[in-house]
């Protein structure tokens, strides 16, 4: 049960405290080089701890002394900026476990504060450039990216949707205990509903950003491509709460078919009345890139290239399965586009943006196999997965970087700087950066650390190696 499994994570220490305090009311905000927030002692409350040395990751050789800096770029994945109030939403699915998790978050309401946090944290670290990996909206609804959008280009943010004011599954008299309520529950947050709820100015990037789209930019809920039917519920005043007790996928039901029967009204379910916003209808692709400033090509896939400084090329390749599902689709069209963009590189090193992974995607091994026969590819990045990882590619060499989600613990964005090396190479260093937990924000690291389905039991953060590290590489054969 979530409330009880909060309850547990908090521990006594942490509940004498006081839960509802700000116990780290000067967070360290930026490099994790400097200071990170941890949680020493293991009673569920983060406090300000060292910061991580960059550890030297030497599979693929290379080395030498660092002599010049090439560019500098950081990455933000997986915002989800959503509206929680939306009747085309699923959280009840989550309990179900497996493929329909994580669903629903107790920080939920706070997505569109964390990613300002997170803006702010980067430009203090001043980038050459940001790319946006994907999933910067929750469920392909209009609302959701224009607040995602305005975030990151500054300007006065409105998170509230239907009528002023919360209306939704976390609500005071919601008696369904599988919801965290931050008026009853611990940790108690009296007012946090209405306060989320609140118009923000946001000060936008001070640096070009690049969105690359992912399958919740795209597809309701991740899953399902939009239908009139699930139009309809996501402009509608009619709120599911919780499926029949009776109802239960079975092992073979997939997250896709299982959010379309729902969102379609094809399963018996407790639902609400709530007050309906014609804003929260889902976008097409092609009305999401129109509100991006973006144009497609390949039948509107928005791959692209862009220049980080005058030594380094971003090429971004938009893998979402139109067809639904949350897995990556790469195409042959994209296969060669891919190779004649490496071609046109030139001299230039080059990073390689998706939202899935490569490695995850249909067709994406053609997609590396194009990397492995270009000579200048530093970094195949990505999100998606909501997990820190690092791999070498020996096949490249080049190395395969995943970033953990800002919706999910340990709600940081990654920092990239390229330099040369006295031995002919480069390396490119990266570490994480810890949003600056200003006002609510903090209260949303507080909650998805100690949330029991996405939080700490799932290792989100990673290893050391995958967070803060030097990849070396050696010099190019060209």
């Amino acid at each position: 049960m979530m409330r009880a499994a909060i309850a547990a994570c908090l521990g006594a220490a942490a509940l004498a405290a006081g839960c509802g305090a700000d116990r780290h009311a000067d967070p360290p905000p930026g490099s994790t080089r400097v200071a990170t927030l941890v949680d020493g002692d293991g009673d569920g409350v983060l406090e300000r701890g060292p910061g991580e040395p960059l550890r030297d990751r030497s599979e693929l050789g290379g080395g030498g002394r660092p002599i010049a800096t090439l560019a500098t770029f950081a990455q933000i994945t997986d915002a989800h900026v959503r509206d929680e109030e939306s009747p085309a939403r699923v959280p009840f699915l989550d309990r179900l476990g497996g493929a329909f998790s994580p669903v629903f978050r107790p920080q939920e309401a706070l997505t569109a504060q964390v990613l300002a946090a997170a803006v702010r944290s980067l430009n203090r670290l001043h980038p050459q450039a940001v790319a946006v990996t994907g999933d910067l909206a929750d469920n392909a609804q209009a609302n959701e990216l224009d607040a995602a959008r305005t975030v990151l280009t500054g300007g006065s943010v409105h998170p509230d949707s239907g009528a002023a004011g919360y209306a939704g599954v976390q609500e005071t008299d919601n008696p369904d205990p599988f919801y965290y309520r931050p008026d009853n529950d611990p940790p108690r947050h009296p007012g946090l509903l209405d306060a989320a709820q609140r118009a923000f100015d946001a000060p936008g990037l001070e640096t070009p950003w690049y969105p690359v789209l992912g399958n919740h930019d795209l597809l309701a809920q991740g899953e399902a491509p939009p239908t009139p039917a699930i139009q309809a519920v996501a402009t509608g005043h009619r709120l599911v709460e919780s499926l029949d007790p009776g109802v239960r996928p079975n092992a073979h039901t997939n997250a896709e078919a299982a959010v379309a029967a729902v969102l379609a009204s094809r399963l018996p379910e407790r639902t609400r009345t709530v007050p309906s916003d014609p804003a929260r209808h889902l976008l097409s692709p092609a009305e999401t890139l129109r509100r991006l400033g973006r144009r497609g090509r390949d039948g509107g896939r928005l791959d692209y290239t862009f220049d980080i400084g005058a030594s380094v090329r971003g090429i971004v390749l938009d893998v979402v399965d139109r067809a639904g599902g949350e897995r990556g689709l790469v195409t042959r069209a994209q296969v060669d586009w891919l190779r004649a963009e490496l071609r046109r590189a030139g001299r230039r090193y080059v990073v390689v943006l998706s939202h899935q992974p490569l490695t995850r995607s249909e067709g994406g091994e053609a997609a590396l196999s194009a990397l492995d026969a270009a000579p200048r590819v530093v970094a195949a990045i990505a999100g998606h997965r909501h997990r820190n990882s690092i791999t070498p590619r020996r096949s490249g060499p080049y190395w395969l970087v995943e970033t953990a989600s800002l919706v999910d613990f340990p709600q940081q964005a990654r920092f990239f700087r390229l330099v040369r090396t006295a031995g002919g190479g480069v390396a490119l260093d990266t570490w994480m950066v810890d949003h600056d937990g200003a006002g609510l924000a903090a209260v949303s690291r507080e909650l998805a650390y100690l949330d029991a389905q996405g939080g700490r039991p799932r290792g989100f953060a990673g290893r050391p190696e995958d967070r803060d590290a030097r990849l070396w590489l050696p010099p190019p054969s060209t």
